[in-house]
């Protein structure tokens, strides 16, 4: 389900010590929210189970991110990442991801299971201007082909900075120091 939400500058922010948790099953479908992650999205819990994690997904988030992020956690990784999401009244807030798969004793993928916390605003000052032209990229490609052409964007400005690649660009960008 895809809410019809009309994003506003209405920023909410994230506290110091506020861990937003969910888990989902392996189709992306949320079956855990915990409290924080309620009263920031907006969202009660019965409009939050069994439906896709991408409910909260902000316009201003590139596709290209979460294909980059879905083709890490399939692949078994773990995927951090910082995050632009939209709340229930179309106010936003920018969080600090890390995804990783859920398993079961046997092995077997349950799902994943993300633990979101409040990002330095100098990592989303640095993203922003990154994340804009992954959506122009996008805007001036064919739906098929733009998340891939904005991830070899993103790749190419990973390269650039040194990093070896976007998890290691991510942590180096987050500092928790005062946050």
């Amino acid at each position: 389900m895809k809410l019809n939400i009309t994003p506003s500058n209405y920023r909410r922010k994230l506290g110091p010590n506020d861990f937003i948790v969910s888990k989902t099953d392996t189709k992306g479908r949320i079956t855990y929210a915990n409290r924080i992650f309620m009263d920031i999205a907006g969202f009660p819990e019965s409009e939050l189970l069994g439906v896709q994690h991408n409910i909260i997904r902000h316009p201003d988030m590139p596709r290209g991110v979460f294909r980059l992020m879905w083709d890490t956690l399939k692949a078994g990784n773990e995927f951090l990442g910082f995050a632009k999401n939209l709340c229930a009244d179309g106010g936003y807030y920018w969080v600090f991801a890390n995804i990783t798969p859920d398993y079961d004793r046997d092995g077997k993928l349950q799902g994943y299971y993300s633990v979101r916390r409040k990002p330095p605003q100098s990592a989303v000052d640095v993203l922003i201007p990154v994340y804009n032209e992954m959506l122009a990229i996008e805007k001036h490609s064919s739906a098929k082909e733009a998340p891939d052409k904005s991830i070899e964007y993103l790749v190419d400005m990973v390269a650039q900075t040194g990093a070896k690649s976007y998890n290691s660009l991510v942590l180096n960008l987050y500092k928790p120091n005062g946050v």
